[in-house]
């Protein structure tokens, strides 16, 4: 009796690991620290547990473009950064970029530019929306997305999804400038987010 307890304990544990969904999340990793100009510069992220990205050379950054499946956007960012470190590279910071222009707020939420100019001038909605963060004094002021996310998340006009992933970057980045463990600082911090929600 005891044994066959057991064996079911083990069998539910195992179908449940098998049923665990893979999600895919898209993501660049901007590096440095290795010479493009290497022979094995490719070869070497394809070799080094980067095959389900793309690599290149871009205004003197090594960019390497993520299209990895995970069960969490957390793991999936952890295990690249891993991997890109593992090869020797330094891990500048992750995209896409947490700094957004209205523009590139209305392609991430798939609302209109239209939409979107009426949010941030208070016209359509909440007159809440969040204040830019840099370029503030300028034509084209640039919003902090993890900020804006939440804005969207508020009014249900995002999905969740999107929203951990927009916290997920601003975490990761804080801790690759501050020098802390982000597979660490993803866990916690998004399960602080998510149990907030």
């Amino acid at each position: 009796m005891h044994m066959r307890a057991r064996s079911s304990v083990l069998l539910i544990a195992v179908l449940t690991k098998r049923n665990r969904t893979m999600e895919r999340f898209e993501f660049s990793i901007i590096a440095s620290g290795l010479d493009p100009n290497a022979d094995d510069f490719e070869t070497r992220f394809y070799e080094g547990g980067c095959d389900d990205a793309t690599v290149s050379f871009q205004k003197g950054h090594i960019i390497i473009d993520f299209a990895r499946e995970a069960e969490s956007i957390e793991e999936a960012i952890a295990s690249a950064v891993e991997s890109v470190r593992a090869l020797g590279a330094t891990v500048d910071r992750i995209e896409p970029d947490p700094l957004v222009s209205l523009s590139e707020i209305a392609a991430r939420t798939g609302l209109s530019r239209a939409a979107i100019t009426q949010y941030a001038k208070g016209q359509r909605g909440k007159a809440d929306f969040p204040a830019p963060v840099a370029r503030v004094t300028s034509d084209s002021p640039l919003w902090d997305w993890g900020e804006v996310a939440v804005w969207f998340y508020r009014i249900g006009r995002i999905r969740q999804h999107q929203l951990i992933e927009a916290q997920a970057m601003t975490i990761a980045n804080d801790a690759i400038e501050h020098g802390a463990s982000i597979k660490d600082r993803l866990r916690s911090g998004l399960e602080e987010y998510r149990a907030c929600m």
